[in-house]
């Protein structure tokens, strides 16, 4: 601790006025992390948007800052449970089906052509396990709406990005729109990822917003400030989706709000389908479709280019039908992996690696992913990985519902919003990965704070050390 010390005094006297700052505020941070975890997991919340800013290289994987300061926050989580003697953990079954994922992924590995590739893979999904458990620990119910607020936060920041990028069209010229404007991209450097980070907070934004009316009740002003965040994030981050021009996102947005939405109650169901069936039937009578852009019809109608092209192996792609294609080359090549590895797949991780032996002939790079999560897992881990991939989430669906029927107010709408982040992770997973830059610890935070949503009362299983 001293040679720690020594070594931060002796960088504050050469550095500038700004370092001096920046470190002083990380000692700071880091010193209320070891104290209060639940501070370290809001800045953790805080720093996905934007952790790929600044990244180093280890191997195949790219580590950013959200990544590294995952693993400091669990570390001092470790080591504040082992200095009291204890270390806690809070029960659930969704561990056991976790472990099933962590296993059949293991059990992958057995395949796999670079084992560089699957640990990277593998350190993802660790991450966000350790991070849940991390967050469903807390035992401070403050700390729990920090972190949300923190997300909320997080969302609103990287929204505006987004609208600075489209308004002002800042970016790569890929990412023109209509020669006026820019496809919102924020940090993550392709406009689907971003979204796909956006549309895991707006449903929760949007439930929290009309969970409660604060001013109505003799409500706390952290309650207070929590609804002002949902609002704000709410009016920031629907209009940056939109300005992504991610298709997937917004099939994922459309479906999570619907579940928020249906399932705040009866009443408010009943008034929502009565609302939507009448905005419908207007917008045909009059013919209010005359006055949308027709790229924005073309754009919100192609999503059945996606199941129609079947084998594409023959298709020569163009301007047109670009996008399209290039997926589902993608998706031929991940069916192809898991024809020839049905069980247990090519490997976690080595979609990538094997990709050259498996491609259609047009399409040489890899991108990465196959560009449907489902595919991709059912490629890399086979028959046994989707299964528990499914069993997983199914299992984190039926935990979120289950906190939706024990909880009133802010946490009610809380655990419904995370249903609809839940809902809008497995649609947009159709037609990307979004377990990439960060986004699944975000994903992780939301698993972590349904655990205690989900029950009365608190349990924990500890081991004395």
């Amino acid at each position: 601790m001293w040679c720690a010390l020594a070594g931060v005094a002796l960088l504050l006297a050469r550095a500038s006025l700004t370092t001096s700052a920046l470190v002083l505020a990380g000692v700071a941070l880091a010193v209320a992390t070891l104290v209060r975890p639940g501070i370290g997991l809001a800045a953790l919340a805080l720093a996905v948007p934007f952790g790929s800013v600044r990244e180093i290289t280890l191997g195949p994987a790219s580590v950013g800052a959200a990544e590294l300061w995952a693993v400091f926050v669990v570390a001092a989580w470790l080591a504040q449970m082992l200095a009291h003697g204890q270390v806690r953990a809070a029960g659930s079954r969704l561990w056991l089906a976790f472990g099933l994922l962590l296993a059949a992924m293991l059990l992958s590995v057995t395949q796999a052509l670079s084992l560089g590739h699957s640990v990277k893979e593998l350190s993802k999904w660790l991450e966000l396990g350790a991070v849940a458990l991390c967050a469903a620990s807390l035992r401070r119910e403050g700390e729990r709406r920090l972190i949300v607020g923190a997300a909320l936060l997080a969302g609103i920041g990287a929204g505006l990005l987004g609208w600075y990028q489209f308004l002002f069209r800042v970016g790569p010229e890929g990412f023109v729109l209509f020669g006026r404007f820019m496809r919102a991209y924020g940090t993550f450097r392709q406009p689907n990822p971003y979204a796909g980070y956006l549309g895991i907070l707006l449903p929760v934004a949007v439930s929290v917003l009309i969970a409660y009316w604060p001013w109505r009740r003799r409500q706390g002003w952290s309650e207070r400030a929590l609804w002002l965040l949902a609002a704000t994030s709410a009016a920031v981050v629907g209009p940056a989706i939109v300005m992504s021009w991610s298709r997937g996102a917004w099939l994922g947005v459309a479906a999570g709000l619907a579940v928020v939405l249906l399932g705040r109650s009866r009443r408010f169901a009943a008034l929502f389908v009565v609302l939507a069936v009448a905005l419908a039937g207007i917008f045909v009578v009059a013919a209010l479709d005359r006055y949308v852009p027709a790229s924005l019809t073309t754009r919100l109608t192609d999503f059945a280019d996606y199941f129609s092209w079947g084998d594409v192996s023959g298709v020569k792609p163009n301007s047109t039908n670009w996008a399209v294609i290039e997926r589902m080359a993608h998706w031929q090549a991940a069916a192809r992996m898991f024809a020839a590895h049905p069980w247990l797949g090519v490997g976690i991780g080595n979609y990538e690696a094997v990709y050259p032996v498996y491609r259609l002939e047009r399409w040489s790079d890899p991108l990465g992913h196959a560009h449907n999560y489902y595919l991709n897992i059912a490629a890399e881990s086979g028959v046994v990985g989707l299964a528990a991939y499914l069993v997983f989430w199914l299992a984190a669906g039926w935990l979120a519902l289950r906190a939706t029927r024990r909880q009133s107010g802010l946490w009610r709408g809380m655990a419904l919003g995370i249903v609809g982040a839940l809902v809008h992770l497995s649609v947009h997973n159709l037609f990307d990965n979004l377990y990439v830059q960060g986004i699944y610890l975000q994903v992780g935070l939301w698993v972590g704070l349904l655990i205690p949503l989900a029950r009365t009362e608190q349990r924990e299983h500890s081991v004395d050390v």
